[in-house]
């Protein structure tokens, strides 16, 4: 619940930015440059004068916005292409040894690649980003599909004439749902942190965009000299991923109590 609430200030708090954020976060500003956290600047000032916690409001919209549609894109796509390899054999090794193809890569150069190949916009980080993501949740739904498909009551369906499309739908998709939303919360935490990481390498967003991962970079270069630049996005970032982890945890816990019980019985049987 901690993380949970966690989550829900943070999207309420980038959602309502334009309510909440004390200064445009695009204001340069050279007078008030590398001011240190104050009653005018709560987070302080960073190079340009642009005041911090205005920019990490707005930062948030962009990872949030990132994360999400990663994590809906990725799960849509990766259930039916699970679904088809898990419940038609012949389709299995073709779809099975693409997303192995695509897992080869390490997660972030394979969306570096993508966003090179494709320009720095935020539409390229994310079909870039489901790219890395979706070879996970295809290969959790087929491995579930391959167990459900076996149930005596999906051969009664069969038997009394469902089609392939409603058993998938209905009786497979469905008792899939739960490790399913337990692998979307680990997805857009990975997603919020590898958009960071983007940002971070200069090939997300645009760098004078308001993100935490290019706050991040900025920070990292004045380091020594104002550690309030690093040390806001760097926080807020970590909140965030750890949160979305936790909760992860949590449902995986509700939804499956023999997850639960095997943490809890020192002696397994």
């Amino acid at each position: 619940m901690g993380s949970l609430i966690i989550i829900a200030l943070i999207i309420s708090a980038s959602v309502l930015a334009p309510l909440i954020a004390p200064y445009d976060p695009e204001l340069i500003n050279p007078s008030q440059r590398l001011q240190s956290p104050s009653g005018t600047h709560l987070l302080g000032t960073d190079d340009l004068g642009r005041d911090i916690f205005s920019r990490l409001l707005y930062g948030g919209r962009i990872s949030l916005v990132v994360g999400g549609f990663v994590t809906v894109f990725s799960c849509v796509l990766g259930s039916g292409l699970g679904l088809i390899a898990g419940y038609y054999h012949r389709l299995d090794g073709f779809i099975m040894r693409t997303m192995d193809g695509l897992m080869a890569f390490p997660g972030v150069l394979l969306a570096l690649a993508v966003v090179i190949a494709l320009g720095a916009r935020r539409s390229s980080v994310i079909l870039a980003l489901t790219l890395v993501y979706v070879p996970v949740i295809a290969r959790l739904i087929r491995g579930m599909t391959l167990v459900i498909k076996e149930l005596p009551h999906i051969e009664a369906a069969r038997a009394i004439g469902l089609r392939d499309r409603q058993i998938l739908r209905r009786h497979i998709l469905m008792n899939a749902l739960s490790p399913l939303i337990v692998q979307a919360a680990f997805v857009s935490a990975y997603a919020i942190l590898a958009e960071a990481s983007l940002s971070f390498l200069g090939v997300s967003v645009s760098p004078e965009a308001a993100s935490w991962g290019n706050m991040l970079r900025d920070g990292q270069r004045l380091l020594s000299r104002a550690w309030w630049m690093a040390v806001a996005p760097g926080a807020i970032l970590f909140v965030t991923v750890l949160s979305l982890t936790l909760l992860g945890d949590a449902l995986r816990d509700a939804l499956d109590p023999r997850s639960r019980e095997r943490r809890s019985d020192p002696m397994p049987r």
